[in-house]
Parts: structure tokens; C-alpha cells; sequence
């Protein structure tokens, strides 16, 4: 999808470094105005990132290797049945981090809204949760990490479609020891694919502005 003001590209499943070497590149563009804002929405084969925060009891058990960042936030894992999105994006003046943040947690409730999942927001913990009900923990199905520079964002947000839970059971993800994680196939009890997340995603990219 391409537009006078956003481009929106789908790549695919793309290695984590070649996807971070291409935000870089954009990075570059967007802030020197030579490139519309750009989203890219793509897969990542199983990979570990970790944020400026990570600390080392937050690295795998298993001692996977991991690819250190400049996001903020702490350790996470990206993979395929999860959908990623780096919006590479002009903010407006003066530069306000924490409402882009919250504009970015308004897109993926929404986005679990239209699949019937109720997410909402926990205070102090950014991304979209799943509150318990039944005396169990709040679990994560949407994060966010990312990074403002020269007024542009990188790095961006990840919701879990179906995706393998499992990998989540060899870290500590987001640094976060009272919580779960969670995921729309998980949720609903059904197969939902990163190809039926994705248009409902791109539909609802506007709330990022």
C-alpha cells in the first residue's frame, strides 16, 4: 500500500538483521525527507532481541544467542506466526514519546477488538494484555520496543497470531516474572494466521498518527 503521505511493505519472512539493516536505511530517509513515512509489516525466523534494558538473568536458559539492540526495553523473541511492524515514522512537534506509545497500544487493542479478544492496557507495562479472570496472570499478546531519533521512530510492535508459545518458556520475556503471554490462536481456540492479521493491522495503521 503505498499513499502520498505513508508506504506500507510486506516482505515476507525476513532475517532480523537484514530487517534492521533495511530500518536503518529508511531511518535515514525518512528523517532527511527524501522517503514518506514507511511501515514495514513482515515474519522473522526465531531469533532473540535484546533491548538496552536487558539484564543478564533475562537471556535465555538455554543460552541461545541473542542480537543486542538500541530500542529500549529488555530481552524479547521474534519467529514465525507472530507479525512484526517497524513503523518508520515522522512525529510531529514537540516530539511526545509516551503518546506515540499509547497511539501504537490504541492500534493493537483495536486490532484484537476486531478478532474478539478483549486487550487493554496495564498500568506501568507497555503493549496490549489479556487481564486475568480467573485468578491466573495477565498475559501479554501484543509488544511493543522502540526508538526516536532525530524525530523519526524505529523498531515498533509485535502481535502473537499463532505463534509458538513455547519459545517464550526459555526467557524471561520483557523482563516481566509476574505475567503470561499469549496470542490470538490461543485466545479464540482457532488457527489465526499472520496473512488474516495483516490486513486488519494495516487497516488500523492510521491510529499511529
Amino acid at each position: 500500500m503505498t499513499s502520498s503521505v505513508l508506504t506500507v511493505l510486506r516482505p515476507g519472512l525476513v532475517d532480523y538483521r537484514d530487517a534492521w539493516d533495511e530500518q536503518k536505511r529508511l531511518h535515514e530517509a525518512v528523517a532527511d525527507g527524501t522517503q514518506p513515512d514507511t511501515i514495514l509489516l513482515l515474519e522473522h525466523p526465531s531469533v532473540f532481541t535484546a533491548g538496552k534494558r536487558t539484564e543478564p538473568g533475562d537471556l535465555p536458559w538455554d543460552g541461545t544467542p541473542v542480537v543486542r539492540v538500541d530500542r529500549g526495553g529488555k530481552l524479547t523473541w521474534h519467529g514465525p506466526g507472530q507479525l512484526v511492524g517497524y513503523p518508520i515514522l515522522k512525529l510531529p512537534a514537540p516530539v511526545d514519546v509516551v503518546a506515540y506509545v499509547r497511539r501504537t497500544e490504541q492500534m493493537l487493542i483495536d486490532v484484537c477488538a476486531e478478532f474478539g479478544v478483549t486487550a487493554e492496557r496495564v498500568e506501568g507495562r507497555s503493549g496490549a494484555w489479556v487481564r486475568a479472570t480467573d485468578g491466573g496472570l495477565d498475559r501479554k499478546i501484543a509488544q511493543i520496543g522502540l526508538r526516536v531519533a532525530r524525530g523519526v521512530t524505529q523498531h515498533g510492535f509485535a502481535i502473537n497470531a499463532d505463534c509458538d508459545l513455547a519459545n517464550f518458556d526459555r526467557f524471561v520475556p520483557c523482563g516481566i516474572r509476574d505475567a503470561g503471554v499469549t496470542s490470538l490462536s490461543a485466545e479464540l481456540g482457532r488457527p489465526v494466521p499472520v496473512a488474516e492479521v495483516m490486513p486488519v493491522v494495516e487497516r488500523h495503521l492510521t491510529t499511529l498518527f
